[in-house]
């Protein structure tokens, strides 16, 4: 700091100032506060100039000074040297992507879970800290669970347990599983109200690295056409895509039988007594919607068009009486444009035996000509078999171009001569007819069309749910054995799947899940001769997103450990309820 004098025709100005230097190399100085003029200075700190002038460079002094002070926490300096080696066994590299989901974690007071489980067992080893560890480990780096316990070696907060202590922890949450679940749903609430008043439910199957059947790991109809045994996953999903419960059965267990043991779960241990189911056609079965409709409970569920009876089936490939979603007005669907990028409906009473139903037949050109697009490639692909003679169909594969294929005999002086193959036009044509078309039945009976489609259409979610699982949770294959060390791996992936899924909410869903893992995996930092750690990520708008939204900051060029400390107890909520005890005392009645 210095002290500038200016001098014009009138007046002359005292300013104090501060030298820097610019990006080109150059010198300049800013005004930090102007003191005032002489005339003005003269009246409080003079009677001479020389009076005024003592006293202003006194006030650089205290400028100087507080200046220094305020800086002097935010400048580091830390010595290198050129000559000197590595510390051996020293580690320098830490992951900090986990303290964004940390802060899901706390929030949802999973750690309040463990703690009655430690009061349940009276075991020693911190089963809130392995849990944690194995919950961030299969979002960011998911591996076996020995793999898992190096991985998390390298957070900013190492693991306080052995890892030994993890397969003991494995045994005690697979066996309150059912417990766990429930607390979650609860502690959930949380984190904002739950949109469960809409459940979306569907299946999937994990196949095990194993030749021979044990267990619930039974030889089934696997996703992935494996030969390898799998157990089977049914999950329940709230309306706004997060996981509300899951449950596992035998892998050779009709998937339909699922659904009534995990809905009946739901209604005791998770008090939602009334809910819309919505599921495909698959888990929609007759027997499953009358178990919603007795238990008061409304239903969505797709419907095969192909195997509706016969007069609900002529009358839904009838293209006249449809309206568009959007205003109800009648449209002509023969004569809408290819591009045409609406959506339009009709719907009549379906009754059966025991339920009195709704159902809505929508008509999509833009599906129609997807599918149509589809179709073409296959019968295409249909016709180079007939070409080349390679005609065998794949029975497991109900899109098998082969289909298109059909066969009729030759005869000779009244004998069969020859089996003669042509592409059946007749199939081509009958699959055409179903093009654009999609079934929804529903007990709903007098609620708006364009409300009913919009529940239906959020399936997707869950099918993102185990693509996600699958993918990019590496939740398949199973390597355990043990049926209870099972359950807690699902119970690990399920955990870690509803806590990314509120991380997506909290940044409004503004970024793909390919985009939000990358950036938390990128999230490391190095530690600097055990001063503090320095960021070796990319600060981006996600980046920016992450720290808005978790409430806490990294993306400084130098954190000092006092501070990443501050950060740590702050994503564990400490400083929150520090908080709200000092504001709960001065908080006045509203």
């Amino acid at each position: 700091m210095n002290l500038h004098i200016s001098k014009s025709k009138n007046a002359e100005s005292f300013y104090i100032c501060k030298s820097y230097v610019k990006a080109n190399g150059s010198t300049s100085s800013m005004i930090v506060r102007k003191l005032g003029t002489l005339e003005q200075l003269l009246i409080e700190h003079g009677p001479t100039r020389d009076d005024v002038l003592a006293w202003a460079k006194n006030e650089v002094k205290i400028e100087t000074k507080k200046y220094k002070k305020e800086n002097a926490a935010k400048t580091v300096l830390i010595p290198f040297h050129a000559d000197r080696h590595l510390d051996y066994d020293k580690q320098i590299f830490f992951r900090g992507g986990y303290l964004f989901l940390q802060s899901i974690y706390y929030q949802m007071q999973i750690n309040k879970v463990c703690r009655k489980l430690k009061q349940k067992y009276k075991f020693k080893y911190d089963i809130n800290a392995i849990l944690s560890d194995l919950i961030y480990t299969r979002i960011l780096e998911p591996c076996s669970k020995r793999s898992s316990y190096k991985a998390a070696s390298e957070f900013l907060e190492k693991p306080s347990y052995e890892l030994h202590d993890v397969y003991r922890a494995l045994d005690v949450l697979g066996a309150e599983c059912d417990l766990i679940q429930a607390e979650i749903y609860k502690n959930s609430h949380f984190m904002g109200q739950r949109n469960d008043k809409i459940l979306y439910y569907d299946c999937s199957n994990y196949y095990f690295e194993i030749e021979q059947e044990d267990g619930s790991k039974k030889y089934g109809r696997s996703k992935e056409h494996r030969p390898n045994p799998i157990i089977q996953m049914g999950l329940f999903m709230d309306g706004d895509g997060i996981p509300l419960a899951f449950s596992l059965f035998p892998g050779n267990a009709n998937e339909q039988t699922s659904l009534k043991p995990l809905e009946k779960k739901v209604l005791s241990d998770f008090e939602c007594q009334k809910f819309i189911y919505c599921s495909d056609a698959g888990l929609g079965s007759e027997s499953i919607r009358e178990y919603s409709y007795m238990g008061k409970r409304a239903y969505i569920v797709t419907q095969s068009i192909k195997k509706l009876k016969k007069e609900e089936k002529e009358w839904t490939l009838n293209l006249q009486g449809f309206k568009r979603v959007s205003d109800d007005l009648p449209v002509d669907i023969t004569k809408l444009p290819e591009d045409d990028k609406g959506l339009y409906y009709k719907d009549e009473p379906y009754t059966t035996k025991k339920l009195h139903q709704r159902l809505i037949i929508t008509y999509s050109p833009k599906y129609a000509l997807y599918q149509k697009a589809i179709r073409d490639k296959q019968v295409e692909r249909a016709q180079k078999m007939l070409e080349s003679g390679s005609t065998k169909k794949n029975r497991k594969n109900p899109n098998d171009p082969a289909r298109f294929i059909g066969k009729k005999a030759v005869t000779k002086d009244g004998e069969v001569a020859d089996i003669e193959q042509y592409l059946d036009e007749d199939k081509i044509a009958e699959e055409a007819q179903y093009d654009g078309l999609y079934a929804v039945c529903t007990d709903l009976l007098d609620d708006n069309v364009n409300d009913i489609l919009k529940v239906s259409e959020g399936r997707w979610q869950i099918e993102e749910c185990f693509r996600i699982m699958k993918t990019d949770f590496s939740a398949r294959p199973v390597y355990l054995q043990d049926d209870n060390r099972i359950k807690s791996h699902f119970l690990i992936c399920f955990l870690s799947l509803t806590i990314y899924r509120y991380l997506e909410k909290k940044l409004n869903l503004q970024y793909t899940c390919e985009e939000l893992l990358d950036t938390l995996k990128a999230m490391n930092f190095a530690e600097i001769h055990e001063q503090g750690f320095i960021p070796l990520y990319k600060r981006e708008k996600i980046t920016d997103a992450l720290h808005e939204s978790c409430g806490f900051r990294t993306d400084y060029q130098f954190i000092t450990k006092s501070k990443m400390k501050t950060i740590q107890k702050k994503v564990k909520g400490r400083n929150k309820l520090l908080y709200f005890k000092t504001t709960a005392k001065i908080a006045e009645p509203q």
